[in-house]
């Protein structure tokens, strides 16, 4: 039998060290109390019995505790829990003070590859992952309840954004930059009014996001339709003056001509700011804003047509990249670019495919921007469009005083996650079982996701001034609470699910993609969201179910139910859980087929979702991708293409990267061998995951590194 050891270690079973924990805490009590070597013996040969190739060490002392209450050692059984608490607190002092000084050492790999947005070499980061790891060891310890803590541990769920925790921040918003350019708004105790021109509107921008960055944990978008009015105002400042300095003089063509060249400038520096502020900006958690731009047009918009020249210089400026320190362009990781796809721009022949061609040849070279249907958002969000919270968690619909729907100064209060292959394994294809077990730990995310929402219950407006006083979600009063923004669905909080492929597979036999696995598949699916919308009529808070972007969470499930369950065909073989509702990366489907599958899995999921569709190097043929594209604005809501390309960041080279005669990954362009700097597709089946890069020194790929 090998027993696995808490930080994951397997080791051999070994008796004497049960008899020799049971024979201290007998020194602890008077004789009467304590085990006899009989009792002792006894207590071993159950645990013997039981038969197991592998147990948890936690479960053994489990099984001591119960077995001394059972022959009447109370007080031993009693002296046995403090010591093994006693211990455990030790155990987490030791855990975060060796986690601290590995981060400041860069020997903390988990830490390394838990965020690839973050460098931990810089004193910045590892200023944040400090705190968060004082966070974490506090929230474990002290704040949440310990069966919250040990079901996060046993991978039951998964408790998101523990280090940020202690600190009443939420998760992720939607700005309301109307609100905040056209009203001014206050930074650092300064007054910032509303901007006079296009390029002032951009740098202020910038600098809300940065402050909104630095004031919470999660991501944030901004609707760049709200610039529009501030490019047509330097329109008419360069057409005042010129027209002051020229009228009589030139024609009116050239004076024209003289105004658009201005302000063909203007929109160039106003774009480029917004772009290099982004990435060269560090806010206080150690990394760039996770922003994303919402680029979509409506057609009543009166400043349509500036609009429009905005996202072309967008997506043109996205096209060309970003010089990294080598001189090379490379594509950014910041700001992330999210394109609406409508009547009028869905390569249909419509007044504004030009900017759509252009969003795909972005697409198909630097992988942005994302896609949204216009279409079927309507249909599932009551007829609005609206952009995501950084990337992936969208809102519910929510009407003012006014009747009128309110999107933009809204947020999310955090997330907790359930792994649905751990319910299907022990359920064991017993559907009874499975469903009485699913109940009991939703219950259980219930209780977690409360102990979110009372962590921010109370808080007052001056935690964060620029969310709460001056625009970016509210206008309170100083010291006025934020409880009101907590209630009746104004914020979301998010259940979100991982491996429902593998779930299906363990309970079915066969994929979410075959009539019998999509039946089942769906039926949770809806009964995940039944739970989340009687959530809210119970506690009027928001509760939505969410698709979870949980490319490490992914990781961290199937390693703890391998160690708990062992390998099994499948599931957790891979040494990964498929993404909330996708269709595992080893099926065999077309692109289309692909996407029509996963946008019912959409439609349910209304609180956060979105679709991949794994592609090989296309900068050669867009004809393709824009035909996936006219398929997305009919069939899906939300959906992203990554490349198969291998990638140097040094060079730009996006060949093949080969491996020499060192057993090193070399780009044959430039010589690079620094594989932090190159993007290596995994040779044997091509997977990606789900924004992990998986790169490594040998051929057989055994080291993951996360590198944008």
């Amino acid at each position: 039998m090998k027993i696995i050891k808490r930080d994951g270690r397997a080791v051999d079973y070994d008796r004497s060290k049960i008899r020799i924990a049971i024979e201290k805490a007998n020194k602890e009590v008077k004789p009467k109390e304590r085990a006899s070597k009989e009792d002792i013996k006894g207590i071993i040969q159950y645990i013997e019995d039981l038969g197991k190739k592998r147990m948890l060490v936690e479960d053994i002392q489990d099984i001591i505790e119960e077995k001394l209450m059972e022959i009447g050692k109370y007080e031993l059984a009693k002296k046995y829990i403090v010591y093994r608490y006693t211990r455990a607190l030790v155990r987490k002092q030791n855990t975060t003070d060796e986690s601290i000084l590995g981060l400041i050492r860069n020997e903390n790999k988990e830490l390394a590859e838990e965020n690839s947005n973050k460098n931990t070499m810089l004193a910045s980061t590892q200023r944040d992952y400090i705190a968060g790891e004082v966070s974490r060891d506090l929230t474990r310890r002290l704040l949440l309840p310990e069966k919250i803590v040990k079901a996060d541990q046993d991978g039951i769920l998964h408790f998101h954004d523990a280090d940020y925790f202690i600190q009443p921040i939420f998760n992720c918003c939607l700005i309301n930059i109307e609100d905040m350019l056209d009203n001014g708004t206050v930074m650092n105790g300064k007054m910032i009014e509303s901007p006079k021109s296009f390029q002032v509107a951009c740098t202020v921008t910038t600098q809300i996001i940065a402050a909104v960055a630095s004031n919470q944990y999660g991501g944030q978008s901004v609707d760049m339709i709200h610039l529009g009015k501030y490019l047509r105002k330097s329109y008419n400042k360069f057409k005042k003056e010129i027209e002051k300095k020229y009228s009589g003089k030139l024609p009116e063509d050239v004076i024209e001509d003289l105004v658009q060249d201005r302000l063909k400038n203007e929109l160039k520096s106003g774009v480029q700011t917004i772009q290099y502020q982004i990435n060269t900006l560090m806010t206080t958690n150690g990394q760039s804003p996770f922003v994303t731009l919402f680029l979509h047009l409506e057609k009543d918009d009166p400043y349509i047509k500036e609009n429009a020249m905005i996202i072309e210089e967008i997506l043109r400026q996205r096209y060309e990249g970003i010089k990294n320190e080598a001189g090379v362009y490379v594509t950014p990781a910041f700001p992330k670019l999210v394109y609406v796809l409508d009547d009028f721009n869905n390569l249909t022949g419509g007044e504004y495919d030009y900017l759509t061609k252009l969003a795909v040849k972005c697409s198909a070279k630097r992988m942005y921007p994302d896609y949204i249907s216009a279409k079927k958002m309507r249909e599932n969000y009551e007829g609005n469009v609206f952009s995501p919270m950084g990337c992936r968690s969208f809102l519910s619909p929510w009407k003012d005083e006014n009747g009128n729907y309110k999107f933009e100064g809204r947020f999310n209060q955090g997330v907790v996650s359930i792994n649905l292959p751990q319910v299907a394994i022990i359920a064991d294809g017993d559907e009874d079982k499975f469903w009485k077990l699913l109940d009991e730990r939703l219950e259980l995310c219930k209780e977690a996701l409360m102990c979110r929402h009372y962590a921010l219950l109370g808080t007052k407006s001056d935690i964060s001034p620029i969310h709460w006083q001056y625009g970016a979600i509210a206008r309170l009063q100083k010291g006025e609470k934020i409880d009101k923004l907590l209630y009746g669905g104004y914020s979301t909080i998010s259940l979100g699910y991982i491996g429902v492929y593998e779930m299906t597979k363990l309970m079915k036999g066969v994929s979410h993609t075959t009539p019998e696995g999509h039946d089942f598949a769906i039926r949770v699916m809806k009964h995940l969201r039944e739970k989340v919308d009687q959530w809210k009529k119970e506690t009027n808070i928001g509760f939505a179910l969410y698709g979870t972007p949980a490319e490490s969470l992914c990781y961290k499930f199937a390693r703890i139910d391998k160690e708990k369950f062992g390998t099994i065909k499948d599931v957790t073989d891979k040494g990964y859980y498929t993404n909330s509702y996708h269709v595992d990366v080893r099926e065999k489907i077309d692109a289309f087929s692909k996407l029509k599958f996963e946008s019912e899995f959409q439609q349910i999921s209304s609180g956060g979702a979105i679709s991949y569709i794994e592609i090989p190097n296309m900068s050669k043929n867009i004809d393709a991708l824009e035909s996936v594209v006219k398929f997305i604005y009919d069939n899906i809501q939300y959906a992203e293409f990554n490349t198969k390309s291998d990638y140097c960041h040094v060079c730009g080279y996006d060949g093949e990267i080969i491996i020499n005669d060192d057993n090193e990954w070399e780009c044959p362009n430039c010589g690079n061998k620094d594989h932090s700097k190159m993007t290596v597709v995994r040779r044997t089946c091509g997977y990606l995951g789900e924004n992990f890069w998986n790169v490594g020194k040998t051929k057989e790929i055994k080291q993951r590194v996360l590198h944008l």
